[in-house]
């Protein structure tokens, strides 16, 4: 598989989160910290890994996205609609009345595989799926993205052990590793000790990378479809608000939106970025 120009990823990147920004600013609601620290991860996989097609979204061949940490979702609709799944413009209807662009994902929506939000429950899914696409003898592959805090939540691991025993090598759990929840840092929260070898001792191939480094992360994602016989989980390790200096690493940024003020500072920040990489 051809690779991207990296350049071009990174460009995308900051543009996605631009897309973001404006998005909750309009809204006047929504999730900022969460969404921007998964945007790599989303770009890596939708521009290179993830087979899909926007025109035909139930194609049966394509491989199912599941956004477990649903309330990340508009790095998720600013993906699809780069990407053609619908019209751009929809973007600034987020959170508003008849949109279909709603908090956390609903099935209708083209490109949206499961309706999420309820934390904990996007592996068990995903299980499922991949269950199904074995009876189905198609060779399709399941991602699924969770939040660090959200695998607090025991039915995750309920689900680890699942994945585990049915060997269930098609699924790709994929973790941001942002180390913050809505109430604070996720080791003062509920401590999860050694992440990386928990995985590894429910029988995953674990596999650890920077969550905003487009190259390792699809990396990442070639070394999770050539592992056999288990699943993989990608533990990215991600800053929550990255982009915004004022944003990240502060956990009251988990579920407010940016006034026009705070937008607008954002935005030239991220154009220094942008111009940064020219």
């Amino acid at each position: 598989m051809t690779r991207p120009d990296i350049l071009q990823l990174k460009r995308k990147s900051i543009d996605i989160r631009k897309d973001i920004l404006k998005m909750l600013t309009l809204a006047g609601s929504g999730h900022t910290g969460g969404s921007l620290s998964i945007v790599e991860i989303l770009v890596a996989l939708y521009y290179y890994k993830l087979k899909h097609d926007p025109k035909n979204p139930k194609w049966s061949g394509r491989d199912r996205f599941l956004l477990s940490k649903g309330h990340g979702c508009p790095a998720l609709y600013a993906v699809l609609a780069d990407t053609g799944y619908f019209p751009k413009e929809i973007l600034w209807t987020l959170r508003k009345l008849g949109s279909p662009l709603q908090g956390h994902p609903q099935l209708g929506l083209p490109g949206i595989e499961i309706s999420s939000g309820s934390l904990g429950q996007g592996l068990s899914i995903a299980n499922g799926i991949a269950l199904a696409l074995r009876l189905d003898k198609l060779d399709s592959r399941v991602y699924c993205l969770m939040g660090d805090g959200e695998t607090n939540e025991g039915q995750v691991w309920e689900a680890v052990m699942t994945a585990a025993h049915y060997k269930l090598d098609s699924v790709c759990a994929i973790i941001d590793f942002n180390k913050l929840q809505i109430d604070g840092f996720c080791c003062e929260v509920k401590d999860m000790g050694p992440y990386m070898n928990k995985w590894n001792d429910f029988g995953w191939n674990a596999i650890e990378t920077d969550g905003h480094d487009v190259n390792k992360l699809m990396d990442a994602y070639d070394a999770a479809s050539n592992a056999k016989g288990r699943p993989t989980v990608i533990i990215a390790h991600t800053i929550k608000g990255k982009g915004v200096s004022f944003v990240e690493n502060k956990a009251e940024w988990h579920g407010i939106a940016p006034k026009k003020e705070e937008y607008e500072s954002a935005i030239r920040e991220l154009d220094d970025s942008l111009k940064k990489l020219t």
